[in-house]
């Protein structure tokens, strides 16, 4: 799928998400194989966080001039919320049992996240840069690549 050169970083990030969260779907209730998706998974997440930022903010700030005139952006913008919420609660409530129960993680949590997971990669891919594309001015794409982390640019990019 052709995205905007300025969504390629982020982008970019989806594709270990996306690999990450299918093996975690898969997870077995072997004790290390759940620790190995739990930690890769963590680590992606807390990765993210830059990531998760320029979508809760910026693009849903551009955005949101169309919620009331654009269904479409009305929808995204709500499940763009609802499943940021979402995984937030759930790796808050595992860490949370965790500390204060000193209890393992399970393969049912390890499966939950990685489903959150992917289903909040494949609806960004799907639905919302979709809408950011179709919605957003040159400089607002512009200001996404500005604020998307150095790191997860190409230097051949130049834009």
């Amino acid at each position: 799928m052709k995205r905007a050169n300025q969504l390629q970083p982020l982008s970019r990030q989806h594709h270990l998400g996306l690999n990450l969260s299918r093996h975690a779907k898969e997870c077995t209730d072997e004790p290390a194989e759940i620790a190995k998706h739990w930690h890769y998974l963590m680590a992606y997440i807390k990765d993210m966080q830059a990531h998760f930022n320029i979508e809760d903010t910026l693009i849903a700030h551009v955005l949101e001039p169309y919620r009331a005139s654009h269904t479409e952006v009305a929808s995204v913008l709500e499940t763009l919320d609802a499943q940021h919420k979402q995984l937030y609660k759930l790796m808050d409530e595992t860490e949370h049992s965790q500390k204060s129960i000193n209890k393992e993680v399970t393969a049912a949590q390890v499966q939950a996240l990685g489903t959150l997971l992917y289903d909040l990669i494949r609806f960004e891919e799907r639905e919302l840069y979709p809408a950011v594309e179709k919605h957003l001015t040159e400089a607002e794409l512009n200001a996404i690549y500005e604020a998307s982390p150095d790191s997860i640019k190409r230097t051949d990019e130049l834009r």
